[in-house]
């Protein structure tokens, strides 16, 4: 067997509970990998490609179970400071104006981005503007992507309600043109918005669709205490319970953020396999509140994190993720033992491929997706490396990844993006933001 790329001399992450390997080797032939082990166990000989990842950490790319691209991009640090109702008003002022051309750009920068961090793997939610030029974006920067088609039909959102409606009813063309394409790199999803944006109606079309296609389903749910109040008042009851009520709950759900659950929701969750993609450092920025991640993991729910979008983030970095994930749990819990540094490596990559329903991916297996990515620790801010999970997950940062691999192509190596002009992509999105940013506020 031919091997394309072997990763040498570095320590190996595989994940999935699996133990670091010193002096590891990483072997990939097409977009599969080969062979993960020890150096004296592996045979790398006649390999077309040799990586020397020494003084390194090679572990399987990021999943990022929740995120928007394309327009987070053209929000970021556009409004800071606000209550997330208040934020989402602002944020609509440009989203309403978005044209293609502008949001191809947002989204090759989003991938730079992504590319450049470690993102292998992303769960794409668009909130309320069109997906195909994020489609095209991802023919020049191929990641592993679940783009989510947006729907609301009341409130902030009320203007989209015919496309949504159009859109749903005929997503079956969209599946047939669309998912699990580009060697399986590419699926679609639905997404509606959230439960104080969709009525009954459309949450019931959604599951019928999904049932239909086989595609799955990304929403927020339980975000805030806005939501909370809104849902109380119209309902009568919580956003999961309203949820369970119409029958929408089922396994092929990511449910985003998530902060606000008391124990009858996460039995609910548990009992319909729901995912939830965490989102910490968005929901401390926006004080949406702190999902209670330790009760929700004893409840058996599977939990990936996720940066959530630039707008509410502001970066798309998950070593930030991960660091303020074990910073704000061990405070929350008042539980320094909770959420160790392999556990936070592995929802940030193992279960975030499961949150998204990716099984495929987030781990370093023979016959895995050959999602990889080298980090550099050999940093004045890394060293001395004692232990390499706990350098990862609180000293590193996103520009010590220097190699990412992507179904067995090399998107990126030594710091440089493959196959794009980086100055470019960064000017043209400059240049438009501003202008989308001076139509639709002055």
């Amino acid at each position: 067997m031919t091997i394309d790329i072997a990763i040498i001399n570095g320590t190996v992450l595989p994940m999935g509970g699996a133990k670091p390997i010193e002096n590891g080797v990483v072997t990939i032939t097409g977009g599969t990998i080969t062979a993960v082990g020890p150096a004296d166990e592996v045979d790398i000989r006649g390999a077309r490609k040799v990586i020397d990842a020494s003084l390194s950490a090679v572990m399987p790319g990021f999943c990022d179970s929740h995120t928007h691209i394309a327009s987070n991009m053209l929000l970021r640090g556009l409004l800071e400071d606000v209550k997330l109702f208040e934020w989402l008003s602002t944020m609509w002022q440009l989203k309403k104006n978005f044209d293609p051309e502008t949001l191809y750009w947002a989204s090759l920068t989003g991938l730079v981005e992504m590319v450049k961090s470690g993102i292998t793997t992303f769960n794409e939610h668009f909130d309320a503007y069109a997906v195909e030029p994020e489609i095209e974006a991802l023919k020049r920067i191929p990641l592993r992507a679940t783009l989510g088609y947006g729907f609301a039909d009341r409130g902030l959102y009320a203007p989209i309600t015919d496309w949504s409606w159009k859109t749903l009813n005929n997503f079956g063309d969209l599946v047939a043109k669309h998912h699990k394409t580009r060697d399986g790199l590419l699926q679609i999803g639905l997404s509606p918005h959230a439960p104080y944006s969709c009525g009954e109606e459309m949450y019931r079309l959604t599951r019928e669709v999904a049932d239909a296609y086989s595609v799955p389903i990304h929403t927020h749910l339980a975000e805030g205490t806005q939501e909370m109040a809104y849902m109380a008042e119209n309902y009568g009851t919580s956003p999961v319970r309203w949820l369970e009520s119409l029958g929408f709950l089922k396994g092929d759900i990511t449910a985003a953020h998530c902060t606000q659950l008391d124990t009858e929701d996460m039995k609910i969750l548990a009992a319909h396999d729901v995912k939830i993609g965490h989102c910490p450092c968005c929901n401390a920025k926006l004080n949406s509140g702190t999902m209670p991640l330790k009760c929700v993991l004893e409840h058996g729910i599977t939990v990936g994190l996720a940066t959530d979008g630039p707008a509410s983030h502001n970066t798309l970095d998950m070593f930030q993720e991960m660091k303020f994930a074990g910073l704000i749990h061990k405070d929350k819990t008042n539980d320094v033992e909770f959420l160790k540094t392999h556990e936070i490596l592995e929802l940030a990559t193992a279960q975030g491929a499961k949150a998204m329903n990716r099984p495929e991916t987030g781990q370093l297996v023979p016959g895995m997706a050959a999602d990889v990515i080298v980090v550099d620790l050999d940093k004045a801010h890394s060293l001395p490396v004692y232990d390499t999970a706990a350098a990862l997950v609180y000293s590193s940062r996103a520009d010590d990844v220097t190699h990412t691999i992507v179904n067995g192509r090399m998107l990126m190596e030594k710091r440089i993006v493959a196959g794009i002009d980086e100055a470019e992509i960064r000017r043209e999105f400059r240049t438009r933001a501003h202008a989308l940013r001076q139509r639709s506020l002055g």
